[in-house]
């Protein structure tokens, strides 16, 4: 791993931040641990929950770029988790989503280009591919931040990459509290619509996939981790079984800026993705703006379809539970805690 270097999360206060440090800060494969948000309760809520000398804390936003460049300088690698990711937030303030998720990004990689740390993995979402609401559309400009700045770096000294995967399940803003929330009350399971889809990841298969890349990602590589998926209506019946809740279940109908289903890699990154089993990973593009290349280098039109959350594994309702009990959160709301 990394034993005796020092790791940046940014926005890492979040469920990322939370999850990574659970699943790794004991196994001392960092010396510090920095953890870089604009949220100074979250920090001194995580301060107190961890109580641990290695993770220093540091106020700041990406949007900031002295701020960031004050927390880079001086660490080896760099997680970059900062990010608004509430889809209707972001369709009602997208130049919001612009300030943090591209130009947020875009102050952080040039400070790891500066003070030339080794390797900076950013974190994307599904909503990037083939994107129709204003997150899904910074989150692909991120990307392409990632991508076009790689192309000039020395991989000898710095390398740029990145994950792409779905809702993270309990995460911050995500449905499962909300449902979990809604039986406790007595209230109905509100449904945007009962066939949507959904990729069902565990924060400890975020963190995973993370360190996959950390380990294995090289210049512009975009790494995505393959996962079940399942309806809403599943998951919503799946969190009414294990509570022993039987409050309806009322369809609202589609929010701002949602889709029925999510992909994950698009049919034309399927062209030059490699499947290395548990995950894709899609090279960067790296062909320039000399249009000529293009005719005599072009590649196949071949499309082999696309990866989403219709055509992955489906869980059904016997599997959503389990997996549904598998998660800390769940199990914690179940026993009363």
């Amino acid at each position: 791993m990394a034993e005796n270097n020092k790791l940046l999360i940014t926005g890492g206060t979040g469920s990322f931040g939370n999850a990574f440090l659970n699943k790794t800060l004991l196994q001392n494969e960092f010396s510090e641990i920095r953890i870089f948000s604009r949220d100074e309760k979250k920090q001194d809520d995580l301060r107190k929950r961890i109580q641990n000398s290695k993770v220093k804390f540091y106020i700041g936003d990406v949007r900031d770029s002295q701020s960031v460049a004050n927390v880079v300088k001086g660490v080896d690698y760099i997680f970059h988790a900062a990010a608004l990711k509430q889809v209707p937030s972001c369709e009602f303030f997208p130049i919001e989503a612009v300030k943090t998720n591209i130009l947020g990004t875009e102050n952080v990689l040039s400070a790891a280009e500066k003070y030339e740390v080794k390797k900076v993995v950013i974190l994307s979402t599904d909503k990037a591919a083939y994107p129709i609401n204003a997150m899904g559309m910074s989150k692909a400009l991120m990307e392409k931040v990632m991508i076009a700045k790689s192309r000039g770096l020395n991989s000898k000294k710095t390398i740029f990459c990145g994950t792409r995967y779905g809702n993270v399940m309990a995460s911050r803003g995500s449905v499962i509290p909300l449902f979990i929330e809604q039986i406790k009350k007595g209230k109905p399971l509100t449904l945007t619509q009962s066939e949507m889809t959904r990729f069902m990841m565990t924060l400890d298969h975020a963190v995973e996939l993370v360190l996959y890349a950390f380990k294995n990602g090289e210049q512009g590589d975009l790494f995505v981790q393959k996962a079940p998926a399942a309806t809403i209506k599943t998951l919503a019946e799946a969190l009414k079984d294990l509570f022993e809740s039987d409050v309806p279940i009322k369809i609202m109908g589609i929010r701002h800026g949602e889709k029925m289903y999510e992909t994950l890699v698009t049919a034309e990154e399927m062209l030059k993705a490699e499947d290395l089993g548990k995950y894709y990973r899609v090279r960067a593009d790296n062909r320039d703006l000399n249009y000529s290349k293009y005719f005599t280098e072009g590649q196949s039109s071949d499309l082999k379809g696309e990866y989403n959350s219709e055509n992955t594994d489906r869980l059904d309702f016997v599997s959503m539970k389990k997996l549904l009990m598998e998660l800390p959160e769940v199990q914690k709301e179940i026993n009363g805690q």
